[in-house]
């Protein structure tokens, strides 16, 4: 095995045992059950990551490869048509096999092919591949954890993913703007360390003067724009977002609950009171967006996140901490909670940067085919793994997307 190799081998046990770990607490009914098209189960989850591995991995360069079973190719693929058909996304819940049991076989088979590869010595394209495979695998980690959310949020037992350590009690840090000068940025990776593509080229940018938000906006402060009528009130709203609103019948976040004037929300742990303190999560584009014109203010371009983040340590709360829920932001000079806690919203379109040019074959497909109708969020959230992030790191949703660990960080013109 070469250093390199070495290198990879190490995480690669790191990351696929962590996903384990992860479904560990859930039953085997837990993990078959799809509780929207947009999200999927958790054994899927499970198989589709061993599937990555195996179609980009074992069957390029394993000597003599043989598929573990024929139909997963199919079962298991996600988007990939460069590969074949797919099973129909909104029907992974109805995958009653191959059992769970037999999903985690097929893990360790993968796992233990692998390492005979990596133990043979492959070339560094391959090794590029298990690293990429690896990022993917963090990105359901988090998935993981969103969608079984979405799946207790929709039984009425509410049951807990597991217990949760104890909130911290503290006052709200004051909202500050923090001025950021004009000037012709770099933006975008570059550099030594993995990125993905759509985070290239690096390329300039001129960026006007503008202000961002010390922190993310909070409960409360979210929780005085719903009392004020914000839902109700059409000039706050871009079009699409307020017939959104209107057809799914959105008064509130993901997961709030009001009775007899207590507000209550849902988290890994089950339900708790709403606490004031703790960022505002589970919003979707069109009402971080409203939101954030009440407050006379905008969301930030994602060239305004990256300057103000790019010379930012990646610290925060993130899934290591064990809490699974967002943080109130901690008193300190400058800009907090940048990394972790909740991903924030930005105003920018997920397009390609100047320059940008998918990869050839099927990988190609990973990034650049989602460039429509989507938009970027920054920064990371309680449940992404640390080491998963950094300032170029390009999130992307549909601006209806509300399931996801997704707040609100304002900024303005200067």
């Amino acid at each position: 095995m070469n250093d390199r190799a070495e290198r990879v081998a190490e995480p690669y046990r790191s990351v696929r045992a962590a996903t384990e770990a992860l479904a560990a607490p859930l039953s085997p009914e837990d993990c078959a059950l799809q509780s929207m098209p947009d999200a999927s189960p958790v054994k899927w989850h499970l198989a589709h990551t061993s599937w990555f591995f195996e179609t980009f991995v074992l069957e390029r360069a394993e000597p003599g490869f043989r598929p573990h079973h024929p139909a997963f190719r199919f079962l298991f693929n996600s988007y990939y048509q460069s590969v074949g058909p797919q099973y129909s996304r909104p029907d992974r819940g109805l995958l009653s096999r191959p059992a769970l049991a037999e999903v985690l076989d097929y893990r360790a088979a993968v796992d233990e092919r692998v390492a005979v590869l990596l133990a043979r010595g492959v070339a560094d394209e391959t090794l590029a591949v298990v690293e990429l495979g690896l990022h993917h695998e963090q990105q359901h980690q988090e998935l993981i954890l969103t969608d079984v959310k979405h799946l207790f949020g929709a039984n009425p037992l509410r049951p807990a993913y597991r217990a949760l350590p104890a909130p911290p009690r503290t006052e709200v840090a004051p909202l500050r703007f923090v001025a950021f000068d004009e000037g012709l940025c770099e933006l975008g990776h570059a550099g030594p360390g993995f990125a993905f593509d759509n985070e290239g080229p690096r390329h300039p940018a001129f960026v006007p003067p503008f202000a961002l938000a010390s922190r993310a906006a909070t409960n409360g402060e979210y929780l005085a724009f719903v009392l004020d009528g914000g839902y109700e009130r059409p000039e706050l709203w871009l079009s699409d977002g307020f017939a959104w609103k209107e057809a799914e019948g959105v008064r509130a976040p993901l997961y709030w609950e009001e009775r007899d004037g207590e507000w209550t929300t849902l988290t890994l742990g089950g339900p708790r009171p709403l606490r004031p303190e703790e960022p505002v999560v589970h919003v979707s584009f069109y009402e971080a967006a409203a939101y954030a014109a009440w407050a006379d203010a905008r969301l930030p371009t994602e060239a305004e996140w990256e300057v103000a983040a790019a010379s930012a340590p990646v610290e925060g709360n993130f899934v290591e901490s064990g809490r699974l829920h967002p943080a109130p932001a901690p008193a300190e000079p400058g800009l907090g909670q940048l990394f972790g806690d909740v991903w924030e919203w930005t105003r920018s379109d997920y397009a390609p940067y100047p320059g940008y040019a998918p990869g050839a074959g099927a990988l190609g497909e990973y990034n650049g085919k989602f460039m429509c109708n989507q938009r970027v969020l920054r920064g990371g959230s309680c449940v992404s793994p640390r080491s998963h992030l950094r300032a170029t790191y390009r999130n992307f949703f549909p601006p209806t997307a509300r399931w996801q660990f997704s707040g609100v960080r304002l900024a303005r013109d200067a």
